[in-house]
C-alpha cells in the first residue's frame, strides 16, 4: 500500500468537511422537518468521516509493513558488514533487496549518502519519513552507536531481534483485543435487534392505546428516535473499537462507518 502523507490526510479532512457541511446546509434549507432530513445528516457524517477513515487505514497498513521489514533490513546490513563492507556500501547492497515499502525510503537514504550527506543526517531523515514508533526508537540508538565508533553491526543485530520481539508482542496484543472489538459489533447488532422487537411488538401496539405518555407519539416519531439512538451507538461504538484494537480513536473511524452503514440498512430493510 502507498504511503499517505500528513498533508494528504489534512486535505482529505478539509475537502470531506466542506462536502459534509454543504450537505448539512442543503438538508436544513430543503428538507428540515421531512423524513429525508435524517438520511441527509447521516450522509453528511459518512462523507466527512469516510475518506479519512480509508486514508488512516492505508497509512496504518503501510507503517505496519515497514516495521515488519525492519528486522530483515538490519539482518542484511549485518551480513554485509560481516564480509568486510563499510557501512555505506553495506547499505547500498541492502537497498538492492526487497523490503516492501521500506525499499523506496532506503534507496532515498543511499542516494542522499552518495551525494555527500553524513550517515547520521541521512538516517535521521529516513526516520522522519517513515515515522513509525519502532523507527523512532531505533534511530537514536543507531546514531549513538555510530558516534561511539566500533563495530556498528553489533548494534544492528540486537536491534533487529528487539524489533522482531516488539512486532510479535504487538501481534499478540492485537489478537488479545480482537474479541473486545467483536463485542462492540455484537452489542451493536443486539441493540438493533432489541429496538426492532420493541418497535414491532410493543411501541406500535401501545401507540394505539390511550395511555399517558404514548398519545403524543406516532410510529414515525418513535422510529426516528430509535434511528438517532442507533447512529449514536454506531458512531461512538466504532471509535471505542478503534481505541481498543489499535490504540487510537482515529483508527475507529472505519469501524464507525461500517456500523453506521449497517444500522442504516437495518432500519431501511427491517423497520
Amino acid at each position: 500500500m502507498p504511503k499517505i502523507e500528513k498533508w494528504e490526510r489534512r486535505i482529505a479532512w478539509v475537502v470531506s468537511s466542506i462536502l459534509g457541511t454543504a450537505i448539512i446546509i442543503t438538508a436544513f434549507i430543503a428538507l428540515f422537518g421531512k423524513p429525508l432530513f435524517d438520511d441527509y445528516m447521516l450522509l453528511a457524517l459518512v462523507v466527512t468521516v469516510f475518506p479519512s477513515a480509508v486514508l488512516d487505514y492505508i497509512n496504518y497498513r503501510w507503517k505496519t509493513s515497514v516495521d515488519e521489514h525492519l528486522p530483515d533490513l538490519f539482518r542484511s546490513i549485518v551480513q554485509a558488514q560481516e564480509t568486510g563492507m563499510p557501512l555505506p556500501q553495506a547499505l547500498d547492497e541492502a537497498s538492492k533487496r526487497d523490503y516492501g515499502p521500506l525499499t523506496k525510503e532506503l534507496k532515498k537514504m543511499v542516494a542522499q549518502m552518495s551525494w555527500g550527506m553524513p550517515f547520521e543526517e541521512a538516517f535521521q531523515s529516513l526516520g522522519k519519513r517513515v515515522d513509525t514508533v519502532l523507527m523512532r526508537r531505533t534511530v537514536p540508538l543507531v546514531i549513538e552507536a555510530s558516534r561511539s565508533g566500533g563495530h556498528i553491526e553489533k548494534v544492528f543485530d540486537p536491534l533487529g531481534r528487539f524489533i522482531q520481539m516488539s512486532i510479535l508482542a504487538n501481534k499478540e496484543q492485537r489478537a488479545q483485543t480482537r474479541p473486545y472489538i467483536a463485542i462492540v459489533y455484537v452489542a451493536f447488532f443486539i441493540f438493533i435487534i432489541t429496538i426492532t422487537l420493541l418497535f414491532k411488538t410493543f411501541f406500535v401496539q401501545m401507540i394505539d392505546l390511550p395511555v399517558i405518555g404514548f398519545s403524543s407519539l406516532n410510529p414515525e416519531t418513535t422510529k426516528r428516535i430509535f434511528f438517532h439512538m442507533t447512529m449514536i451507538q454506531g458512531l461512538f461504538g466504532g471509535l471505542v473499537a478503534g481505541k481498543m484494537g489499535e490504540g487510537t480513536v482515529s483508527a475507529g473511524l472505519k469501524h464507525s462507518v461500517i456500523l453506521l452503514t449497517c444500522g442504516y440498512l437495518a432500519f431501511k430493510l427491517i423497520l
